[in-house]
């Protein structure tokens, strides 16, 4: 059975003093109800805010991720982290190609493919975003458009490396709008995603892959959302920013999981 993984994006919200606040709240949240072994739980929030989060949940058995990366190790890249710089602060994990990456900084599935490279070169596991826009999803292409974004950013990952990698997909029409995918829908996707996976290594490597779902992700929808076959937990954002919601989320994984 493949594992859950729950996992807060906080964007570009904490700094350090409510960022330790939240992260402490977590980890007093689930010593006292610890997740089944079948789910684990990732922290990711804003630079500044790593290393004092990764000091408040140290021992806790949470993992501390990054929201993003540059593919090159150092250089002049003004603005950027390295992978290597997550590894110092204690990252175990990465967003990579989420759309507000795609949308706003214009990421393309060339850079976040270069950009998984890296972060498996440095031990790290990345969690790499596909989704479509609504106007895609109206049109007809959400398969076509999803199926196209995996194989771009997966371009020349041997079936080794694949074993490293979790992916994420984000309907872009449901990511801060209070609009969810219906499980039918997630799981019509999800199943297209390993679909694909099959296509690129073969049935029983993509049997295998954790496939999470984000978009408006809340404790009132996650028990239906995970308990799709192919959903294997969530990418959470608004809803991670509040240690009870998050928690919440997190015992609807361990419900499942059994």
């Amino acid at each position: 059975m493949r594992p859950y993984i729950v996992a807060g994006n906080w964007k570009m919200h904490m700094d350090s003093e409510s960022g330790t606040a939240l992260a402490r709240s977590i980890h007093e949240g689930l010593a006292a109800d610890p997740p089944s072994d079948g789910v684990s739980v990732v922290l990711c929030p804003p630079f500044p805010v790593l290393s004092s989060v990764q000091a408040a949940i140290a021992g806790s058995g949470i993992g501390l991720g990054a929201q993003n990366m540059h593919n090159e190790d150092h250089g002049a890249f003004t603005g950027e982290v390295a992978p290597g710089m997550l590894r110092a602060v204690g990252c175990t994990f990465v967003i990579l190609g989420h759309s507000e990456r795609r949308q706003h900084f214009h990421e393309d599935d060339a850079f976040i493919n270069r950009k998984l490279r890296a972060a498996l070169t440095h031990g790290l596991t990345p969690i790499v975003c596909v989704g479509e826009t609504l106007e895609q999803r109206e049109a007809g292409i959400t398969e076509e458009v999803v199926g196209g974004q995996v194989r771009g950013v997966l371009a020349g990952i041997t079936a080794q490396e694949m074993k490293g990698v979790v992916l994420a997909y984000e309907p872009i029409w449901a990511i801060g709008t209070g609009r969810t995918a219906t499980p039918e829908q997630a799981q019509e996707v999800h199943a297209d995603i390993r679909g694909v996976l099959a296509s690129l290594f073969d049935r029983g490597l993509a049997d295998r892959i954790v496939i999470q779902y984000g978009g408006s992700v809340k404790a009132d929808n996650a028990a239906e959302l995970f308990a799709c076959p192919d959903v294997d937990g969530g990418l959470i954002g608004g809803a991670s920013l509040k240690a009870q919601d998050f928690l919440a989320i997190i015992r609807a994984a361990s419900t499942l999981a059994g």
